[in-house]
């Protein structure tokens, strides 16, 4: 069966996790876009704009990884753009996670991550939380 446009989406999303989790920066800078504007939003964090602010980011955060892992994935693909909700675990906090994807040159880059604090995961469509990670 082929992938469809939201498979490819959670799978970029997958991605960009498998790189957060093992702080790997030539990996998570691979995912982000290059031909469109990026940002950025981490918890607690001044909004960040650029691609060199954006992964300079993360080469700061991967000096002290933290543990992460990331459940409850839903796509949503509107034509050429496509944004993925989930929810984080890292350490002892639970966060809720928009991630916007982009099409360049036939794949999903990320143009923009915003995480932040929530009350309790959010769950699947199917009413039970899937742990993705």
């Amino acid at each position: 069966m082929p992938e469809t446009d939201s498979d490819a989406l959670l799978r970029a999303n997958v991605e960009f996790y498998r790189a957060f989790a093992a702080g790997d920066l030539a990996a998570m800078d691979a995912l982000w876009a290059r031909s469109v504007p990026v940002s950025c939003i981490h918890p607690g964090w001044q909004g960040l704009f650029g691609r060199v602010a954006v992964i300079e980011s993360w080469g700061g955060i991967f000096g002290r990884p933290p543990p992460i892992s990331m459940l409850a994935a839903r796509a949503h693909v509107l034509g050429a753009v496509g944004y993925v909700t989930c929810i984080e675990l890292v350490g002892d906090a639970v966060l809720v996670a928009t991630n916007i994807f982009a099409r360049e040159q036939g794949d999903w880059k990320m143009v923009h991550h915003q995480a932040g604090p929530t009350a309790e995961p959010i769950a699947t469509a199917e009413g039970d939380p899937a742990r993705l990670h």
